[in-house]
């Protein structure tokens, strides 16, 4: 397995939308081989997920895990490991949520976006064999976090008010504590 460069802000591939893959692709070495690296460039950057988007490849796979030892999300519930592909994502109610996000695509900034509590995902795990989910809460934003980048949407187009906008150090300095009391009651109310 190998960590692969993660793309940063300004390059045109986060901005293209990604396409699916077929049965057999999905079936071959090389997109198996592909998985095990963007798996492994995840747990190498410390991220809740990655998208094949941004490590250059236009192919429709995305990953979520987390786990409790996470240093960048020690209030994220865990999520057990997650190969999406052609993953479609379906709002659940009108509900939403405040949530912080950061991304290893934009580093070293953080913002609040409105997030479904609650969503429907439909995708292929790496063996071809379909889920269709419900997802709540936390988890939910980590999944439509990962799915917008699919679509070739960054965070950064869903904040709303960009005074929200801060680094790691001064989200840490002022505004970790109240979004960490938020998200935990968040999951207290809805679940992961």
């Amino acid at each position: 397995m190998s960590v692969l460069p993660i793309v940063t802000v300004g390059d045109p591939v986060l901005r293209e939308r990604a396409r699916d893959v077929t049965p057999d692709e999905l079936a071959s070495p090389e997109v198996q081989r592909f998985i095990d690296d963007l798996i492994e460039t995840k747990r190498a950057a410390n991220g809740a997920g990655i998208a094949a988007n941004q490590v250059a490849d236009l192919r429709r796979i995305a990953i979520v895990e987390v786990t409790p030892d996470n240093p960048r999300y020690p209030y994220k519930p865990p999520v057990p490991l997650t190969v999406m592909v052609n993953a479609v994502l379906e709002p659940m109610g009108d509900e939403t949520v405040e949530i912080n996000e950061g991304c290893l695509s934009v580093p070293d900034l953080r913002g609040e976006v409105d997030r479904h509590v609650t969503v429907r995902v439909r995708y292929l795990d790496r063996d071809g064999a379909e889920h269709v989910e419900e997802r709540r809460g936390l988890t939910a934003g980590t999944f439509q976090h990962e799915v917008d980048h699919l679509d070739g949407v960054l965070f950064l187009d869903r904040v709303r008010d960009p005074t929200t906008f801060s680094t790691w150090e001064q989200f840490d300095r002022h505004r970790r504590e109240e979004f960490v009391a938020r998200a935990k009651a968040l999951v207290e109310r809805v679940g992961s």
